[in-house]
């Protein structure tokens, strides 16, 4: 009989390795351990040896540093807020949505907004007759928003609102709109995003300049804490860093160093930092990387109680980071959909088992459109089963004392924290964020994920591993935009024709001036204004005749797409396919005298520019000439600067649902600009069923989600190819 294997942990540890380095590769147990993207080296086995120094390892649930969770019985109690976050079309079609949501177990509100709201102009603005209503719901007064929460009580019912660039029409909106409901404004609770400084790294969706931006910010902190004590005045989002391209602790630095900078904006009005930080809410990204996030949920908790305790914060709420959670919808995919409802089961399970205090989790088939009610109602019923079904909030913190979870969280919080000192060095995130250093790290490590995908190294089931031979159509929601636009246009004439125009003037003007006179409170000023009808493009206007419109440069990383094909860890079909594809586009050049030069675009107010920019970092690589387009252009500015650049191909990248509008637009307009040699390519969230709409408007090339770039790239040379024999 076997001797049992000795019970000190350095014999026993000595005889695993032993054991174990038989079936490793190479014979090298150290072959075993995984190399994070995030530079974290995690071991196939952990033992009490690693947990033995970390401080955190024993505390408990409500206590700091909170890493166990910010209550004290967490799910035991009370299970988390479940979410469905939802806007599109009208404000009767949304209101209609979350009425049904709230009815089927829904327990908050969250409302997305269409990209014209956003960048703050009104739906018959000219420069968003593709965006109205598309991504979003549309929101061009009081009136839109008193429609939006027709028959759900404010007073009883919390409301998150993802708004950030038109951040003070948008709040002043629903406060009006809950005070004539007759709700008073310490019953109101919910989030108001109010992030800024992510947009300008990753999401897009500003308007002003940073320093203005950060007033804005300061300004509804204040407001928030004097008259709304229920109602959270900011959620420092990394949800959308992730979906940009950032690994887990580039998204945990980047939103931590946020917050600091939101702290010090609010302190530097002379408020308490004890009145308003038990208000700041956190908003994280759940991917596929499951006990990175987990891991990443419980770092972020203790970060945050060190960096307010370092403000001097005195009251233990002051010290929570109290959060909401998204699944990831970059980790959805158009092929084979079906796997996404399993896809978001396991980051919801990552999301609960890291401790989120709220949940949205996607549909199925938000790679492919707006989600259905069908799809919606599997993605809540997702959330209810973990609640009711499992018994997994019957546990507080059920990885606590996992040696690899405890050890894995501290090596998240010294990786991000390395991170949060390289910020603080360069004088804080506004600085680094408006030098465009965060911005290029965040679209390196997203070049870096997708060339991984691309060449194989990661696997993504039904996209370059165990593919379908044929693909299902799914049924996909659809919105006539020019049919919303038109019922906006005409709302907004009947407001204008009934209101005072002195009196809307005359509160603008008051908002100018305490803009450029640096008095008054902005979201105050800008209440009165929209309870006397001044439309959400208005009150922007009235602050951008002092603080102006930003305009983010146009800048590209290079070689990070290439380096993962050239460190020689592909198939070798992937890399054969590769370097031909190289081979063929020097022969181009070669023949024709100048290499095969591509613009990549983004038309409309869609500032989603990941995709964007990793295809032009990957084509570039490749060898094409790259341009790249500035964010929000009209068709007419896109085709005038492809024919400037003597381009050979427009790439129009789109996420947000305007392609049947701003595509042909752009076809259009070259053919009108006399330059219909120039080929057209899409790439983005479309249906499968616009796709012919969209040949028939004269597409090249269509590339969904999934499509390796490589495989775009050889399309994209071809259609240049034979545009030229034609010519």
């Amino acid at each position: 009989m076997n001797k049992p294997p000795e019970t000190s942990s350095e014999a026993s540890m000595q005889q695993w390795q032993k054991a174990a380095a038989k079936s490793a590769p190479g014979g090298r147990v150290e072959d075993l351990n995984w190399l994070t993207p995030d530079g974290i080296t995690v071991k196939p086995l952990y033992t009490a040896q690693d947990v033995e120094k970390l401080a955190h390892a024993n505390t408990l649930p409500g206590f700091p540093p909170y890493v166990r969770g910010p209550q004290a019985t967490m799910y035991a109690v009370r299970p988390w807020t479940i979410r469905q976050y939802a806007g599109f079309s009208t404000a009767q079609e949304s209101n209609a949505f979350y009425r049904q949501a709230l009815a089927a177990g829904g327990q908050g509100v969250s409302v997305a907004f269409d990209l014209a709201t956003h960048r703050g102009y009104d739906s018959d603005h000219p420069r968003v007759t593709g965006d109205v209503g598309k991504a979003g719901v549309a929101i061009d007064s009081v009136e839109d928003m008193k429609i939006l929460f027709d028959q759900i009580p404010l007073d009883k019912v919390s409301v998150s609102m993802t708004m950030n660039g038109a951040v003070l029409p948008v709040l002043a909106g629903y406060i009006v709109a809950a005070q004539e409901q007759g709700v008073q404004l310490d019953q109101l609770s919910g989030t108001i995003q109010n992030d800024i400084l992510k947009e300008f790294m990753v999401r897009n969706t500003y308007i002003y300049p940073p320093e203005p931006s950060m007033r804005i910010i300061g300004d509804i902190i204040a407001y928030t804490a004097e008259n709304m004590p229920k109602f959270n005045s900011i959620s420092i989002s990394g949800y959308h860093m992730q979906e940009a391209g950032a690994n887990q602790a580039l998204e945990l630095a980047f939103t931590l160093a946020d917050g600091k900078e939101y702290v010090k904006t609010a302190m530097s009005k002379g408020l308490d930092v004890d009145a308003f930080a038990g208000r700041l809410s956190f908003f994280w990204a759940i991917g596929m990387n499951f006990y990175l996030e987990i891991a990443k949920m419980r770092a972020a908790r203790m970060l945050w109680c060190k960096i307010m305790q370092s403000f001097g914060a005195q009251n233990p709420k002051s010290w929570m980071l109290r959060t909401h959670c998204q699944t990831s919808g970059w980790s959805l995919t158009e092929q084979d959909p079906y796997n996404n409802i399993v896809r978001t089961t396991v980051e919801a399970m990552a999301a609960v088992f890291g401790g989120t205090q709220s949940l949205h989790t996607n549909s199925f088939d938000e790679a492919i459109a707006l989600p259905t009610e069908f799809s919606a109602r599997i993605a809540r019923n997702t959330q209810l089963i973990i609640q009711e079904e499992t018994h997994i909030t019957k546990v507080i913190d059920p990885w606590a004392g996992s040696y690899m979870m405890e050890k894995l969280t501290q090596d998240m919080a010294d990786e991000a924290w390395k991170i949060i000192e390289e910020v603080e060095a360069m004088g804080g995130m506004t600085k680094a964020v408006d030098s465009g250093w965060a911005k290029l790290k965040i679209e390196a490590a997203a070049a870096d994920k997708q060339a991984r995908i691309d060449s194989g190294q990661d696997v993504i089931v039904g996209v370059n591993k165990y593919k379908l031979k044929t693909e299902d159509v799914v049924q996909s929601r659809d919105i006539d935009n020019m049919k919303v636009r038109e019922g906006q246009i005409q709302q907004l004439q009947s407001i204008k024709a009934k209101r005072d125009t002195g009196k809307v003037q005359s509160a603008l003007d008051a908002l100018t001036q305490a803009a450029k006179d640096q008095t008054g409170n902005l979201l105050a000023l800008s209440v009165e204004a929209i309870r006397l009808r001044a439309t959400v493009g208005e009150v922007s206007d009235a602050l951008e005749k002092v603080f102006g419109r930003h305009r983010a440069d146009t800048q590209k990383v290079s070689g990070v797409y290439a380096a993962a094909y050239d460190a020689g860890n592909n198939e070798g079909d992937t890399m054969a396919y590769w370097d031909k594809l190289k081979s063929d586009i020097a022969a181009f050049a070669q023949a024709q005298g100048r290499r095969p030069r591509v613009m990549i675009a983004k038309l409309g107010q869609d500032g989603h520019d990941r995709g964007a920019k990793v295809v032009a970092t990957a084509f570039a690589d490749l060898g094409f000439d790259v341009d790249m387009g500035p964010l929000f252009q009209t068709p007419e500015e896109c085709a005038r600067q492809a024919i400037e650049n003597d381009v050979h191909a427009v790439g129009v990248s789109t996420l947000a649902a305007g392609h049947k509008t701003l595509v042909p637009a752009i076809i259009a307009e070259l053919k009108k600009q006399g330059a219909d040699d120039i080929i057209v390519f899409v790439g983005g969230v479309i249906p499968r069923q616009d796709y012919d709409f969209l040949y028939a408007c004269g597409v090249k090339g269509i590339y969904g989600p999934g499509t390796p770039i490589p495989v775009s790239a050889r399309g994209v040379l071809t259609h240049i190819e034979q545009a030229l024999v034609a010519s």
